[in-house]
């Protein structure tokens, strides 16, 4: 009689931890999306730049933003409130703008 409303709120436990765990391991990802496209110089057409204003006169700074998506996973497969849910996350760099 016990058994499954534990086993569904060890599920439940566990799917929070697995969505807190993914959203870390995208920022990560994120992060070093940023930092590696604004060394390198390879953007791609989902980011976008925000000019920052410098006091010096060759300094011209532009902060890359970078987003990435990735669908949640489900443990409980009839647990229909986590379909078409994403984690969306952004990684942010400082570039120099060579304008």
């Amino acid at each position: 009689m016990v058994l499954i409303p534990l086993t569904l709120l060890f599920l439940i436990g566990a799917q929070l931890a697995l969505t807190a765990h993914s959203r870390n391991i995208e920022s990560n990802y994120a992060q070093n999306d940023a930092s590696v496209r604004g060394i390198s110089g390879d953007f791609t057409n989902g980011d976008r730049f925000l000019h920052l204003e410098s006091s010096g006169d060759g300094q011209n700074l532009d902060l890359l933003i970078t987003e990435r998506k990735k669908s949640l996973l489900s443990l409980i497969p009839t647990f229909s409130l986590l379909e078409g849910r994403f984690i969306s996350v952004y990684g942010i760099a400082i570039v120099e703008n060579r304008r």
